[in-house]
């Protein structure tokens, strides 16, 4: 059954700007080929020397057709989680993509992505998922926020797959369809206040809920990739 629990959300949308369908366009199949060219395979991501290293997961679930089909990027749905609200958490109550900090127990950072999904949303992506590639490590650009590079990897998972709140930290758990963060109807500003000072970052608007900072970047580095592909 391709249902979800109660805390998962779901949000319509419709293609946007001619950049946004190239994205959309873009076949699942092509995209390890097109994000190894460009960021390399996952394999060569390691660790960085004298910081903190984290890694997210950027999973796609397919629409609930024949599985032996070829989706378009632009037809999948992108697994989003909102953080819990925490004063030990820097980015207490955001948008976020499923992930957290290397462990020293894990083999490595693909682990630590596969390992942070399954307890945070219990999505098992050893079973139920597909590397499809990596995009280049980011590092937060806020000033209250630790010194530490954050590795994003891209999965595909079964379109029956099943995400729910499985950890403390994750308030709720939303399949986001491609087409309506690629749409720019929904694009806009988030007002960030700090020391009395207000900045404006570009974000994305869903469902009342925002995602902007480091997920909006790592989105948009994913779709840039993709419409060039």
């Amino acid at each position: 059954m391709n249902t979800d629990s109660g805390d998962v959300k779901r949000s319509g949308g419709t293609e946007g700007s001619p950049g946004s369908r190239h994205a959309g366009g873009l076949r699942l199949s092509r995209l390890p080929a097109t994000l190894s060219d460009r960021f390399g395979e996952p394999q060569t991501a390691f660790p960085d020397a004298g910081r903190k290293n984290a890694a997210v997961a950027g999973v796609l679930r397919p629409p609930g057709r024949d599985e032996t089909t070829d989706p378009r990027l632009g037809d999948c749905e992108l697994l989003v989680i909102r953080r819990a609200s925490s004063s030990r958490d820097p980015w207490s109550g955001q948008m976020a993509l499923p992930g957290g900090r290397l462990d020293p127990a894990d083999a490595g950072l693909v682990a630590a992505a596969v390992r942070e999904t399954m307890e945070e949303t219990g999505v098992d992506l050893v079973a139920d998922g597909t590397l499809l590639g990596r995009i280049e490590a980011l590092r937060p650009l806020g000033v209250r926020i630790p010194a530490i590079s954050i590795w994003p990897f891209v999965f595909r998972v079964d379109s029956r797959a099943v995400a729910r709140v499985a950890s403390p930290e994750v308030a709720s758990v939303y399949w986001f369809p491609v087409k309506a963060l690629l749409d720019p109807a929904n694009r806009g500003t988030y007002p960030w206040t700090y020391g009395g000072v207000v900045r404006r970052f570009p974000c994305i608007r869903l469902e009342g809920r925002v995602i902007w900072g480091l997920t909006y970047r790592v989105l948009t580095r994913l779709f840039e990739v993709a419409a060039a592909g």
